[in-house]
């Protein structure tokens, strides 16, 4: 036990101590922790879909129908017309094939790209992509090769030795449509056209993109129909849980039989599937666009009231191409105390530390929603900009 005292002694000591705290969301963007109600800029649910009353309705109505749990693998009996429902809602959403759900984005990746390539494969993968893929990628012990962010320069560095090293090889490319850390989206179109070029194929994760950007980048790109394999998951905006992949029927019908984690998980919850079945219909409304339209009024007004109140200079722009605006810091001892400074005057604005991200590149991780209010998201810019000029203005004491 020693040993697990001493690791956690230096997390603290290197301000990269994490612990769970307890944590209730509100109406209108807000969340109570610990008897404080916060303005909540730490949730991915971007259109504010967890608390809508038809996502609710639609989870009640499952639960009562097919149980709190689906007591069983998908294969063996856990498979519910919930589930079916979803995954036809899901190709139909994408304009794919077939698609298969999973119960978590994390599972999704560590079963499908082990079951896509073998050890005589090649994956790229960019430098920023979550963890998930990353585990993947190193999981199926395909022969890996990382390009620096969205550079795709090296990218088709990366395919031309490929090609030539490994003429035989499945080529499989791994990005993010919007990064998750930093709010910035891929180059789509150029990553298609070398994927195309070079016969190699595109595992795309818009798990921020999808109703963000509508049904995601690549349909916002024009490209949809050139992804191979169309990955996301359930738990932000469609503000439910649980992952999927989109893809051929043939695909689809591949990894039912190997990807692990989908043969060896119980199957998730009947009201998961129905709730986001229910989400997705709804961002196909008048409605859903109102919301869609609402949250990108947010985000410009964020990041517009961030910069009237800005005293110093940051590292990067800040960004309006996402929901996520990353405000960058640089040590973690400074995000973290900039965090806690925030949290005690009423804004939920975590730092997001290494791990998460490189060392020495701490920040605040601000994730926008249709659910905030705009004339409080002014006020919650106004407090945050503050903190940040008091621990990064040259001029500070």
């Amino acid at each position: 036990m020693n040993r697990f005292s001493e690791t956690l002694a230096e997390l603290e000591q290197n301000s990269l101590l994490r612990k769970c705290r307890t944590s209730t969301p509100l109406p209108q963007g807000r969340i109570e922790r610990e008897g404080c109600i916060c303005m909540n800029f730490a949730s991915n649910d971007y259109l504010g879909l967890a608390l809508h009353p038809a996502i609710i309705l639609a989870a009640k109505e499952a639960t009562e129908k097919y149980g709190a749990g689906s007591g069983s693998a998908r294969l063996l009996g856990g498979t519910t017309p919930a589930h079916e429902e979803l995954e036809m809602t899901l190709a139909q959403f994408k304009g794919t094939e077939a698609a298969l759900g999973f119960s978590s984005g994390f599972a999704m990746s560590l079963g499908v790209i082990p079951a896509l390539v073998e050890t005589t494969d090649v994956i790229l993968l960019d430098k920023l992509c979550h963890a998930s893929l990353i585990d993947g990628a190193k999981l199926s012990g395909a022969i890996l090769r990382i390009f620096p962010h969205n550079d795709v320069e090296k990218l088709e560095s990366h395919l031309r030795w490929a090609r030539e090293k490994h003429p035989q090889a499945r080529i499989l490319i791994l990005t993010e449509s919007i990064f998750s850390m930093d709010g910035d989206t891929a180059p789509l179109r150029e990553i298609v056209e070398l994927k195309t070029r070079y016969g190699a194929q595109l595992l795309l994760d818009e798990a921020h993109a999808v109703g963000v950007l509508g049904r995601g980048l690549a349909e916002h790109e024009g490209v949809s129909g050139q992804i191979d394999f169309h990955m996301g998951t359930l738990g932000k905006a469609l503000g439910s849980a649980g992952g999927y992949l989109a893809s051929s029927r043939v695909a689809i019908d591949f990894l039912v039989n190997k990807a692990r984690s989908f043969i060896f998980s119980t199957a998730p919850g009947a009201a998961a599937c129905a709730a986001a079945t229910a989400a997705l219909r709804l961002i196909e409304t008048a409605e859903g666009e109102a919301i869609q339209v609402k949250l990108w009024r947010n985000i410009h007004t964020f990041v517009a009231a961030i910069d009237t109140h800005r005293e110093y200079a940051p590292p990067k722009p800040l960004l309006a191409s996402s929901a996520i605006i990353p405000l960058h810091v640089g040590s973690e001892a400074n995000a973290l105390r900039i965090a806690n400074e925030l949290l005690a005057d009423g804004v939920l604005a975590p730092a997001v530390r290494y791990p998460t991200v490189q060392r020495g590149k701490a920040r605040l991780r601000v994730n926008l929603s249709a659910a905030h209010d705009e004339q409080e998201l002014q006020v919650a810019a106004e407090k945050i900009s503050r903190a940040l000029n008091r621990t990064l203005r040259p001029d500070r004491e």
